[in-house]
Formats: C-alpha cells, sequence, structure tokens
C-alpha cells in the first residue's frame, strides 16, 4: 500500500498565506471597482439625466440637450436639478431593475411644475419603490426588467469587443515583441470608445426602456413601440443620443482614474 505524505506545517503555513493574499486581493479589486462605478455615476449622471429627459419629453417641450439644462438649472438649481435620482445608480452601480426604474422617475418629476405649496411626489428612492408597489405590486417597481436586459445584453457585448480591440491596437510592444504597459491615456481613450460603441446599437431598445418606465398606467412594449414610431419615424427612437454619447468618454475615464487612485491608496496604506 502507497502512503499519502501529510503536508508539513510550513507548507500549510505557505498556503494560508497565498490564500489570503489571493482573497485580500479579490477584496481591493472589488473596492477599486467600486470606486470606479462612483466616480462613473458622479461624472456621467447629469448626462444621463438629460438623456432620459429628452427621451421622456413630449414633443416641443425642449429644443434640445442644451435647452434641458438651462430649464433644469433655471427650475430645480444647479446640483439638484442636474443630479436628481442620483442616489438609485449610487445604490446599484450597475443599471439594474428596480434601480433604473427609480432613478427615471426620480430624474424627470422635476419637469412638472407644481402648484404653490405641491411637493414632489416622491420623497425619494425608498418612498418610489413604497408607491410602486402600492400602485401596481412587484410588476410595477421591476417594470423595464426586460428591455433593460435587451439593452445590457448586447450593449456589455459590443463595449467589450471594442474595448479589448482598441486596448490591443494601442498596446506598445517591446523590444523583444511581448507586449508593453498600456497608459492609463491609452486606457481611457479606449474606455470612452467602447462606451460609444455600446450605445449606438442599443441606444433604441434604451428609449423605450425610458419610456416605458416613466409612463403611468400599464403601458406595453408593443404600444410603446407604436406610440414612439407613430410620434416621428425611426428618429423618434434616438432622442438624447448626443448626451449618452458624450457621457461615455468623461464617465469611462472617471472609472479607470477611480480604479487607479483606490488601487494606489489601498497599495500605500497596506503594502
Amino acid at each position: 500500500m502507497s502512503s499519502t505524505k501529510a503536508p508539513s506545517a510550513s507548507e500549510l503555513k505557505e498556503e494560508a498565506k497565498q490564500a489570503t493574499k489571493s482573497s485580500l486581493q479579490s477584496l481591493r479589486s472589488l473596492v477599486a471597482g467600486g470606486a470606479g462605478g462612483v466616480c462613473a455615476v458622479v461624472v456621467g449622471h447629469p448626462f444621463d439625466l438629460v438623456k432620459v429627459r429628452l427621451q421622456t419629453a413630449d414633443k416641443g417641450v425642449y429644443s434640445g440637450a442644451v435647452d434641458v439644462v438651462r430649464k433644469t438649472v433655471a427650475r430645480e438649481g444647479l446640483a439638484r436639478g442636474l443630479y436628481a435620482g442620483v442616489s438609485a445608480p449610487l445604490v446599484g452601480v450597475t443599471p439594474m431593475s428596480p434601480f433604473e426604474r427609480v432613478k427615471v422617475l426620480l430624474q424627470i418629476q422635476g419637469q412638472k411644475q407644481l402648484a404653490p405649496g405641491e411637493k414632489p411626489k416622491y420623497s425619494g428612492g425608498l418612498d418610489v419603490v413604497r408607491q410602486l408597489y402600492k400602485e401596481g405590486g412587484i410588476r410595477s417597481v421591476f417594470r423595464g426588467s426586460v428591455m433593460t436586459l435587451a439593452r445590457d445584453g448586447p450593449g456589455s457585448a459590443a463595449y467589450f469587443a471594442t474595448y479589448e480591440t482598441i486596448k490591443r491596437n494601442l498596446t506598445p510592444k517591446k523590444e523583444d515583441g511581448s507586449p508593453g504597459e498600456l497608459s492609463l491615456t491609452a486606457v481611457m481613450t479606449a474606455g470612452g470608445a467602447a462606451g460609444i460603441a455600446m450605445w449606438i446599437p442599443v441606444f433604441p431598445i434604451d428609449t423605450v426602456k425610458s419610456r416605458l418606465q416613466s409612463a403611468e398606467g400599464r403601458p406595453t412594449i408593443g404600444g410603446t413601440l407604436r406610440e414612439l414610431y407613430g410620434r416621428g419615424g425611426m428618429r423618434a427612437f434616438f432622442p438624447g443620443i448626443g448626451p449618452a454619447l458624450a457621457r461615455a468618454v468623461p464617465a469611462n475615464a472617471a472609472t479607470f482614474l477611480g480604479v487607479e487612485l483606490a488601487q494606489k491608496a489601498m497599495a500605500n496604506l497596506f503594502d
């Protein structure tokens, strides 16, 4: 019979050390990713708010993105207006329902002209969820989930395919032909281009999602499609694409910068 040699105390200690190191590295990556996500939301939310208001407003309310910003700041103030609904994506970090519907409803409620003494319908994110559940149960809270997934699936595929392609082309070569280290500027360039590539094929889906999530009553996907097309043909599916594309570069730059700064801060603290 062959006997299996038990690991020595030094081997067990080394294995435990490596496992701890791996766990800490994973935790650092998670924290750095969260920091990058928060930076992206802070930088990109005003662009997203303009996009959503253009997508959901009645025809003729706004003449363009600049008009949205001007009217929003005049009516609601700079920070309160352009950052309406920012708590939802900060909590969710990734765009998923019900955070998406909460965000949309908080972003658009400031457009309504309130009577003297009248308060906004929603006081915050939790109040949105509470009222939606009271009005239509869990289906109301998660309305638009199908369109969110329909947008995020192909959008993410386009994002990562573009990102990897551009990153590979920008990666310098060492003298021996092996890949060199990519600069932060090159990474941000690849991320910005990838963000633009993500929006172009899925923007009509995003418009339908925003209309579904902002509408009162019980709208359907088919009814929303017919309504949009009847309003202006294919052009009706692209209001707000300018702010969405403009958001891609600064938001992605902020993401990678946030990740990089968080990693450096943790290295200084713990290494």
